[in-house]
């Protein structure tokens, strides 16, 4: 049983049975908050567990008539009650606070927790009030944006860059089955909903690198949600002037079947009005999404969860429209400033529809073996239609304040027009199966071994064209004309052999990838090799170690060129991580605090340039070229206020590259963000833990930029800092006689500091061939009230 419990828990992380005769039950605070870990004990069986983060608990009564526990929690009265068995309901207990306690004192399961432990370069992340996160799109991505290592200068989008890596280099499991983001999505305020749905989210587990070698294989990041598995009826409903969601969970069929449905609605009209385009914005994203649980273990078997199917399902559908009227936007220097002012003409649409299924099977075949089936599909529908035309003027400012003329245009450098044309469509269906096998050889050996394939099906049309006119020229002309349809597979396996002494001291990851993609028929390996040592005595620092190859095979942006033509021969980009870190549990005002640091090198060759626009990559598939990545990522978390959960972030990155067919020695890439610092900060009232105080916020130094085009400038100039603050202020009140069992009644403000922050530049001339970057902005202040019911 000791193997079976070390295999079950440690490696499969599928719960063994649980005892057919136990109790049932919720540890809360009279205000109906959770308890996390408080403990529970028989005092008729000596049987012993603690609530886990929903305060839920199970305790083995070994088919007793009545048993006696007694339940403690420290800054709370313990309680001493019997209860009459069999008892098919869950209890409910309530804590009362001791009086002599001076502060409400509550541990709330983190990082600090042998889970976090047991894995080398994860950080694990649990909210209990995931859904209420402060965001600008209802987003968890949010939280990771705070995390070290995580870049992002769009409040408007769910995406992230991880270390010097872009948007796609990251993967996304939910309940280990693969997701995608969408494709044609070209600026964050199109790109609607992200793929996770925060009121469904259990706990994460995100590697900013290292990951081991039964993950994919993406160049940057990899990020595990896992969903909720409801021990009873649960639910909510959250409306808010940016939208709103709604889900609910239930068992079935004697606890064998659980069920989570969910919706959500995006309307960032409200959002968008705050922009510096003025215009009419009609944005509604909706999706729908599921998960179902079932124990396919025999009925006869005493043993549950030995056969275990999640079904998850998901459609999303997209839509975008905007008629831009008018844009005011100044820039310039103390000295000089300048004011473009522009017309628009035309409008602008975007409709996308994304369905993705998926299963993950998991059965354990004996004490030492266990297999994992997961299979997906999905398919999306996407359509981007626009024209756009722009007339411009573009002068000098009066910026003396006793002038008569001052704030008004006094020079004009330039007058002219600037169009875009497009009707883009694409049609892909990808579908994904892997097989999984874990194989415990003693108690302190594991071995696992994977296998699968993956096949895509792309149809692009590509139709559009741009360019810039002026009195004197016509300029920056762009003319993109393609019919794709592309079919291609991807065949992949690993091996992984994992080791951990007798006291836990030493741990080891040993393995390798395979890949064999179709295109070009080669063959490539990716080995990965992670040690973690952990002295045996209190309180010990914990010491990692990493080194791995990751090579990532092109996906479909990274074979289309500027002109919409495919390069099949384009090789996978490779990166070689080399990561050190320690955590260190620290112990401040009585409570625990988790120190993380890690320093890291990757060495990125046959690396594919790309230029960014707003969301959109653009790749130069036709250029050789490698680079780096270094860095430093710091982060302290832990219960800053008692009963919350708080972490500050610090990172330092440099990254650059180096086209090879040209002599313009290193250059800044465009993910070059030097500094960023994050912090998720909660607080509370110390005698009314009701009211709560959210802090989002985010600060990065500017990324590099050059204008399109120009590879001998490519990376040359310094973008704006980027600065946003989001502040939340949350009511919690309990409903006696309701259907809803409690409400959440919050008061956001976002970019609580005004902040005018730049997410791209457009490149325009003036009669004398002058170039300048007009700078576009994101939103401004606002306001935003959110409703949440819970069941």
């Amino acid at each position: 049983m000791f193997r079976a419990a070390i295999f079950i828990s440690l490696l499969l992380q599928v719960q063994t049975a649980l005892p057919q005769d136990i109790l049932r039950g919720y540890i809360f605070t009279e205000q109906q908050e959770p308890l996390v870990n408080a403990s529970i004990q028989s005092q008729s069986n000596s049987s012993f567990t603690y609530s886990n983060s929903k305060g839920y608990f199970e305790l083995d009564t070994e088919s007793l008539k009545q048993i006696q526990i007694e339940i403690r929690f420290l800054g709370y009265v313990s309680v001493d009650t019997s209860f009459k068995l069999p008892n098919q309901q869950a209890i409910v207990i309530q804590l009362k606070p001791d009086a002599n306690t001076l502060e409400e004192v509550r541990v709330v399961e983190s990082e600090v927790t042998a889970d976090q432990k047991e894995a080398p370069n994860v950080v694990s992340i649990e909210l209990n009030d995931m859904d209420l996160v402060t965001s600008a799109n209802m987003d968890f991505n949010q939280i990771l944006k705070t995390l070290p290592g995580v870049s992002s200068n769009n409040e408007l989008s769910s995406s992230y860059q991880v270390r010097g890596g872009n948007f796609d280099e990251n993967l996304v499991y939910v309940n280990d089955i693969p997701v995608y983001r969408p494709f044609l999505a070209n600026t964050g305020r199109q790109e609607g909903l992200s793929f996770v749905n925060p009121s469904l989210v259990e706990n994460i587990a995100f590697y900013a690198g290292g990951w081991e070698s039964k993950y994919g294989d993406k160049l940057s990041s990899s990020l595990n949600i896992t969903y909720k598995e409801p021990d009873q009826l649960e639910g909510n409903v959250v409306g808010s002037l940016l939208g709103g969601s709604l889900y609910l969970g239930n068992r079935a069929n004697n606890d064998r079947i659980s069920y989570l449905v969910a919706g959500r609605y995006r309307d960032t009209q409200y959002l968008l009005n705050s922009l510096e385009v003025e215009g009419a914005y009609f944005p509604r994203f909706t999706d729908v999404q599921s998960l179902i649980t079932a124990d396919l273990t025999k009925k006869s078997l005493s043993q549950r969860n030995k056969t275990k199917l999640y079904w998850l399902n998901s459609y999303s559908r997209n839509r975008y429209l905007t008629l831009p009227t008018s844009q005011v936007t100044e820039f310039g220097s103390v000295v000089t400033n300048l004011r473009i002012q522009t017309a628009f003409a035309g409008r602008e649409t975007l409709a996308y529809d994304t369905y993705q299924t998926g299963i993950n099977l998991n059965h354990i075949w004996s004490e030492r073996l266990a297999s994992q089936f997961v299979a997906s599909a999905v398919v999306t529908q996407e359509q981007e239609n626009f024209e756009v035309e722009g007339a411009y003027r573009l002068c000098d400012i009066d910026n003396n304040p006793s002038s008569a003329s001052f704030d008004d245009c006094v020079i004009t450098r330039g007058i002219g027009s600037q169009y875009d044309f497009g009707r883009n469509s694409l049609n892909a269906n990808l579908i994904y199966l892997e097989n999984r096998n874990t194989w415990l050889l003693d108690e302190y050996n594991v071995l696992e071994i994977g296998a699968g394939v993956s096949t895509t099906f792309i149809k692009d049309s590509i139709n559009e064209f741009s360019f810039q006119d002026s009195a004197l020229f016509v300029d920056f002309t762009e003319v993109i004309f393609n019919e794709v349809d592309l079919t291609y597979e991807n065949y992949f396996g690993y091996v992984q052999y994992t080791h951990f002494n007798e006291d836990s001291t030493h741990r080891l990851h040993l393995g390798t990838r395979i890949n064999y993609w179709t295109p070009n028929n080669k063959i490539l390996f990716s080995p990965r090799f992670n040690y973690t040592f952990q002295p045996k005595k209190e309180n010990a620092a914990r010491y990692t170690f990493s080194v791995g190859l990751y090579q990532q095979f092109p996906f479909y942006r990274e074979l289309r060129d500027f002109s919409g033509s495919i390069n099949t021969k384009v090789d996978a980009q490779r990166s070689l991580h080399i990561i050190a870190g320690i955590e260190k549990t620290l112990e401040m005002w009585g409570r625990p605090f988790l120190l993380s640091s890690q320093v890291y090198y990757k060495s990125i060759t046959n690396l594919i340039p790309y230029d960014i626009e707003n969301m959109r990559l653009r790749y130069y598939t036709d250029l050789d070229a490698i680079g780096f990545a270094t860095g430093v990522d710091v982060r302290l978390n832990g219960e800053f206020v008692p009963g919350t959960q708080s972490w500050f972030s610090f990172s330092l990155l440099n990254t650059q590259e180096k086209l090879l067919d040209y002599d313009f020695g290193w250059q800044r890439r465009p993910t070059d963000q030097r500094v960023q610092v994050g912090v998720y900060f909660e607080d509370h009232l110390p005698d009314d833990p009701t009211w709560r105080v959210y802090l989002n916020l985010q600060f990065g130094s500017g990324f590099a930029f050059g204008p399109p085009g120009d590879l001998a400038l490519r990376g040359k100039f310094q973008g704006d800092e980027y600065y946003r603050a989001d502040l939340g202020l949350s009511k919690r009140i309990s409903f006696q006689q309701f259907f809803f069992n409690q409400g959440t009644i919050r008061l956001e403000v976002l970019n609580a500091f005004g902040a005018d922050n730049t997410l791209s530049y457009t490149w325009i001339k003036d009669v004398t061939g002058a170039s300048f970057a007009i700078p576009n902005s994101l939103t401004a202040r606002l306001i935003n009230l959110k409703l949440s019911l819970s069941l």
